[in-house]
């Protein structure tokens, strides 16, 4: 018997625009189905439905989902019964571990919350110790009390599995849950999901766009594209023998690893900026300039004042138009100047101004600045604006206490992390940090690096960070590209500049920074 059954399931909006059409699959204990799809395919509205869920705006207008031993009919049930199916018979680990885990309170009682809330027969407390061990993490009372932000991501992801599989549910729906996580992370946490699926004989269903992933844990794969689904079948059959022309797309699609073994092609940049020329009157700022950064890269655009660094990172972020040469984003070539770019492209690309203390609006809390972005270039309602300033708050670790502070009430680094936040909010695929760090004090520094590393990784975004600091390049950068006088004088990956630098100018700016 199947623990989740989905027949005919279909969804419109409102407005009676088409989002689900006559969707049908099912998942048997112990087996991952793994639902397939790009954004937009609908696979994150079919895997919330098992949930009893569906966005505000929608609306199910056919068709049946049943869940658990006891063949549920989820979707006759009212909201207070669909809330005790949650947790208990049907859990949920969403993409993002910040979304759900509480900053406030210590992982333990967090696990513990959740048994105490779907009324667990037997000890809370070894049953805590228990799932954490499952998960492999410790379970010593140390452990137990540390803070979400204390984890890493891959630790706080693991924390979200302990907890949706704590009252043994029948259903789990991973929705992508390794997405921000590097692949050593990914692959211990695609062990963990495969293991307690299989010993505890749960249903799970993995929403997910990477079929490199579902590859590693799925045993059949549902793919989606245009709210239906295309095709379905063993994973071994669909991978590799697909039947459908966008599944060989999207199969098509994946890295080879194996490509690596040869000298690899240039990785298309995610930003790309070719022969870029500034000149005020007889002075060349830039001078034909040539930088790229591909997804998930930092490129350290380093340089002493007056090189040509900032006038560059603006050209990049459209903030001065009376450049020459082009910009581009993913290929598609950029308008010089933010206002004749699309809303879409002023949202992937973000910047973070030098000065903590006047790139926020000194009437404005601090909600309410980062809420800006949302505003200007989303058609996000009011409370999802609300909510995304909020992880956002926690993602750079301010919290949403501080929501409702002005800029006057925070440190300098509380303020840094605001501005960060701000940036970050809209999801940009490019940030550029301009000299985020030389405002602050060397402790607050350290703080503002490890968090932006972190959020990189866990993000995937590319980062251009102009600094004149040659000390943070191990620290925060893949590359390096060196600015004198509007020309680059060298360029490569960071040990390599640093270790063994080509241009006297580089050798100069390492002799002169300081050690201990």
């Amino acid at each position: 018997m199947n623990a989740l059954e989905v027949t005919g399931l279909t969804v419109s909006t409102v407005a009676g625009a088409p989002v689900l059409s006559d969707v049908s699959f099912a998942v048997a204990p112990g087996e991952v189905l793994a639902l397939v799809g790009e954004s937009g395919s609908g696979k994150t509205t079919a895997g919330l439905a098992a949930l009893g869920h569906f966005r505000r705006g929608l609306a199910v207008s056919g068709g049946r989902i049943t869940a658990g031993p006891d063949a549920v009919d989820v979707l006759s049930l009212d909201g207070a019964a669909r809330r005790r199916l949650r947790g208990s018979t049907v859990a949920y680990i969403p993409q993002d571990p910040a979304l759900s885990l509480n900053p406030a309170l210590r992982i333990g009682r967090q696990i513990a919350e959740v048994l105490e809330t779907h009324g667990h027969s037997g000890s809370v407390d070894e049953r805590v110790g228990e799932v954490l061990a499952e998960v492999g993490l410790p379970a010593d009372p140390a452990y137990r009390r540390r803070y979400p932000h204390q984890l890493s991501g891959g630790q706080q992801q693991r924390v979200g599995i302990a907890m949706a599989f704590a009252c043994r549910p029948a259903v789990v729906v991973l929705d992508e849950p390794t997405t921000g996580l590097d692949v050593v992370t990914q692959a211990l946490v695609l062990k963990t999901v495969r293991a307690l699926t299989a010993e505890h004989g749960v249903a799970a269903l993995y929403i997910t766009h990477d079929l490199a992933v579902v590859a590693e844990i799925a045993d059949r794969v549902a793919v989606m594209y245009h709210g239906e689904i295309v095709e379905c079948g063993p994973a071994e059959r669909v991978l590799r023998a697909p039947s459908h022309a966008y599944t060989r797309r999207l199969l098509d699609a994946v890295p080879d690893p194996d490509a690596l073994s040869a000298p690899p092609p240039p990785e298309d940049p995610v930003l790309a900026a070719r022969g870029v020329c500034v000149s005020y009157g007889q002075h060349q700022v830039l001078r034909g300039v040539d930088v790229s950064v591909a997804r998930g890269e930092c490129l350290m655009l380093l340089g002493e004042s007056g090189s040509g660094k900032t006038t560059l990172s603006q050209c990049i972020a459209g903030l001065t138009s009376t450049y020459t040469g082009t910009v581009s984003l993913a290929g598609t070539g950029l308008a010089t100047s933010t206002r004749h770019r699309t809303d879409d492209q002023r949202r992937r690309i973000q910047y973070v101004f030098q000065s903590p203390f006047s790139s926020l609006n000194p009437r404005k809390t601090v909600a309410q600045s980062i809420e800006v972005p949302l505003t200007r270039l989303t058609s996000l309602s009011r409370a999802e604006r609300r909510a995304r300033v909020e992880e956002m708050l926690d993602r750079v670790r301010l919290g949403r206490a501080l929501a409702d502070r002005l800029p006057e009430q925070l440190s300098g680094g509380e303020r840094q992390r605001a501005a960060i936040a701000r940036a970050l909010v809209t999801t940009p695929d490019v940030l550029v940090c301009d000299e985020v760090t030389s405002a602050l004090d060397v402790s607050v520094q350290a703080t503002i690096v490890e968090l932006l590393g972190e959020l990189r990784r866990e993000l995937g975004m590319a980062m251009l960070f102009v600094t004149h600091n040659i000390a943070l390049a191990g620290e925060v950068a893949d590359k390096i590209a060196v600015l004198r006088g509007g020309s680059i004088v060298e360029e490569g990956p960071v040990r390599t500049v640093l270790d063994a630098p080509s241009h006297a100018y580089t050798r100069e700016l390492l002799a002169a920074t300081p050690r201990l």
